[in-house]
């Protein structure tokens, strides 16, 4: 395997390449690496080290994503390559993201092609690709290769993550993919810069804009401690879901757990219920609670009469017969549910 030359990036004086990936925007001289590990310049050409291989691929429920009304009960092949525009130190998949960026080599990972892998996602019986694990973003290459395929074997495309691409990489992907989790880490800025090394606006304008393109989109944050908790903090971030994205949109509140960097600990399953809550009074239609197994808010329920529509046991979920309430005949939103 040999690095691919990267897309989106211009020739600048003194043979830099100036980056349009991602919101960092890197202008890069010979020698240099972009802040995601994964694209640097050679000779004033821009190359990638994750174009054509793959470091996690696996068979997944699409809840895992998570999304929970976008072709609820059925499978999808999930695959992600190492590198990562942000530097959480919270990172769940920290040796996947953050290793190589401090190894300036060639990514590791598994020789792939587009055709091979939307190949491998139709024979195990997968109804769409998931572009995650670390941050699909920077391997753009990869995934505009395979969303295009996906889309002509009848397969959809699903992003999950942080929300830092540049308006070219937005637009690009714009008719390619179906569906988006995306992480609201928090809402501060001063959250972002100290922990992720990125900025609040950026993502913000991301999510209003993939609104924008048509893709169907649930929100993650995950919870921690005293770190983004704060009361204030969430009415904000769960006014803003509402405001610019509707009150349809799902929200993820998701238990932390020391990894990584962060000795912090656990969330507590009240703090993850006050969240919930706060996002209900905010008018939010479909709160859920991840990371905390049996917990009732892992369910679906009826927006206007609150009966229990979807149940999952872990990552196990069971359909109603239609998307269409019985008791009063409201209708879920989303995608793909039974008619």
């Amino acid at each position: 395997m040999a690095d691919s030359i990267a897309q989106l990036w211009d020739s600048k004086d003194r043979n830099a390449a100036a980056c349009r990936l991602c919101r960092h925007a890197c202008t890069l001289l010979p020698g240099q690496w972009g802040l995601c590990g994964v694209r640097h310049n050679v000779n004033g050409t821009l190359y990638t080290t994750t174009a054509d291989r793959v470091a996690a691929a696996n068979l997944d429920p699409v809840e895992k994503k998570p999304l929970y009304h976008f072709l609820p009960g059925t499978r999808t092949f999930s695959i992600g390559t190492e590198g990562c525009n942000f530097a959480c130190g919270f990172c769940q998949n920290h040796a996947l993201s953050q290793t190589v960026k401090t190894s300036r080599r060639m990514s590791a990972g598994t020789a792939v092609t587009p055709e091979g892998i939307v190949e491998a996602a139709g024979g195990c019986g997968a109804r769409s690709l998931s572009y995650t694990y670390s941050e699909p973003t920077i391997f753009f290459e990869l995934v505009k290769g395979c969303a295009e395929q996906a889309l002509r074997r009848g397969l959809k495309n699903i992003l999950v993550s942080n929300g830092y691409e540049s308006r070219p990489c937005l637009e690009a992907l714009g008719p390619l993919i179906q569906a988006a989790n995306f992480d609201l880490k928090a809402f501060s800025d001063a959250f972002y810069q100290k922990i992720c090394n990125a900025r609040l606006a950026p993502v913000l304008d991301t999510l209003r804009f993939a609104k924008k393109l048509g893709w169907w989109i649930e929100i993650t944050t995950l919870l921690i401690p005293a770190v983004n908790d704060a009361p204030k903090e969430l009415d904000g971030l769960s006014s803003f879901i509402r405001d610019e994205l509707g009150a349809d949109t799902p929200w993820h509140i998701s238990r932390y757990r020391p990894e990584y960097l962060f000795t912090v600990p656990p969330t507590q399953t009240a703090r993850l219920e006050q969240a919930a809550e706060i996002g209900k009074k905010n008018g939010l239609r479909h709160v859920y609670i991840g990371n905390v197994p049996g917990h009732p808010l892992n369910h679906t329920y009826c927006s206007t009469c609150g009966a229990l529509l979807v149940k999952r046991d872990g990552y196990h979920t069971t359909l109603p017969k239609s998307k269409i309430c019985p008791v009063c005949a409201t209708a879920l939103p989303g995608v793909g549910w039974p008619e």
